[in-house]
């Protein structure tokens, strides 16, 4: 009888490679540790608009990889910044005319 054994794989951080590497954008270093939303808002207006590497209009680009990261690093992030990224929604909306 053949024994089961477990497989121990490195934790991988799968998350940051989407994050660096997706066809989203190419974003600004530092954006999502911020603590102005308008700031961050600009700076994900100012990186949807300029990359190639996105795949739909800069408005989804920049708000779907603020949605991301908030999803993604929400459980570790703390209230007060958390809080902010949230504010930088309603920011980012009123910074592609979309209120």
């Amino acid at each position: 009888m053949a024994t089961k054994r477990k497989v121990l794989r490195p934790k991988r951080k799968w998350s940051a490679r989407v994050t660096n590497t997706s066809n989203a954008m190419d974003l600004e270093g530092g954006v999502f540790t911020l603590h102005d939303p308008a700031e961050i808002a600009a700076s994900l207006k100012r990186s949807a608009s300029k990359s190639t590497r996105r795949k739909g209009t800069p408005y989804q680009s920049a708000m779907s990889m603020l949605n991301f990261y908030i999803n993604r690093a929400g459980k570790n992030l703390p209230e007060k910044q958390k809080k902010v990224l949230e504010e930088a929604k309603g920011e980012l909306r009123k910074a592609f005319h979309r209120e």
